[in-house]
């Protein structure tokens, strides 16, 4: 019974078990939009907070902004298509700040191209017939091989500190559902197989390495958030208000109170779970 400690435990007031002080935390993706919505919630509960992507002048944009504020926040490179950067990150955080607490599994690929043909098709993805192997690819080695690889990573420094942690990935609510195509229509737009593909895969693999870790401490959760407004077609965000019991897309805010739950104490209990971000989305 020492585990439990006396009948009636320290009472820890609520809002302490959500802060971050002392903890470091890693965001992958940390310049797009779910990355500078996470990064600046745990900044704002107290984390030293990482942002690393590829763009590193855009990740260093969003960290001045952040540190402009007041936080402690920094910019590092991360090609999550390199087990080598994926290492050499680890290292440069741990030189620089001694450890890695919270990582969060962020960063998504985009079907393969070059940067000039991404930025042609904006929100155009291609669909199923049109998805080639190499797009295919191409996602997949950010989206199930660099994850895989950053929280092999990760988790073993995590490990080897010897006081747990928190991983948490981000999903989609079409790794929980089939898309709902009729909202595409009269768009560009619509959602790629690689997408649910490796979304589905992320809430089981959470599920994988919340019992595989949990010897060590270290807690992994899922969350899967529904659509962020974004400058999307207007004809696509009326279509996904409708379908949405809310009636809105994901604001700012919305993702900021799940992202620093998981990381904290405040679910100090829970692991190996996946929580839907989604204004009822999946609730239909």
């Amino acid at each position: 019974m020492d585990k439990y400690g006396p009948v009636f435990q320290e009472n820890i007031p609520v809002m302490r078990l959500f802060r971050l002080d002392g903890r470091v935390a890693l965001v992958t993706g940390g310049a797009g939009l779910l990355g500078s919505v996470i990064a600046t919630a745990l900044a704002e509960a107290g984390a030293t907070v990482i942002v690393a992507s590829r763009h590193v002048a855009r990740c260093e944009e969003r960290a001045a902004q952040l540190r402009k504020d007041g936080y402690p926040v920094s910019a590092m490179p991360l090609d999550l298509t390199s087990d080598e950067s994926i290492v050499a990150l680890k290292d440069r955080i741990v030189a620089e700040y001694g450890q890695v607490d919270i990582l969060f599994n962020n960063a998504a690929g985009r079907a393969a191209g070059t940067a000039e043909e991404q930025a042609k098709r904006g929100f155009a993805v291609p669909g199923m017939e049109a998805m080639t192997r190499a797009q295919w690819e191409g996602a997949m080695a950010v989206n199930a091989s660099g994850l895989f690889v950053c929280t092999q990573v990760f988790a073993e420094q995590m490990k080897a500190q010897g006081h747990g942690g928190s991983i948490v990935n981000i999903a989609s609510i079409y790794g929980m559902v089939g898309p709902t195509f009729h909202i595409y229509q009269g768009t560009p737009m619509t959602s790629p197989p690689d997408y649910a593909f490796a979304k589905g895969g992320i809430i089981n693999f959470t599920r994988y390495l919340a019992t595989y870790y949990a010897p060590y401490g270290i807690r992994v959760n899922c969350i899967s958030p529904g659509g962020y407004y974004a400058g999307q077609p207007e004809e696509f965000v009326s279509q996904y208000e409708r379908h949405t019991p809310l009636g809105r897309m994901a604001r700012w805010n919305d993702l900021k109170g799940a992202a620093v739950f998981f990381a904290s104490d405040a679910s100090q209990y829970v692991t190996g779970q996946n929580l839907a971000v989604d204004g009822g989305w999946t609730a239909w």
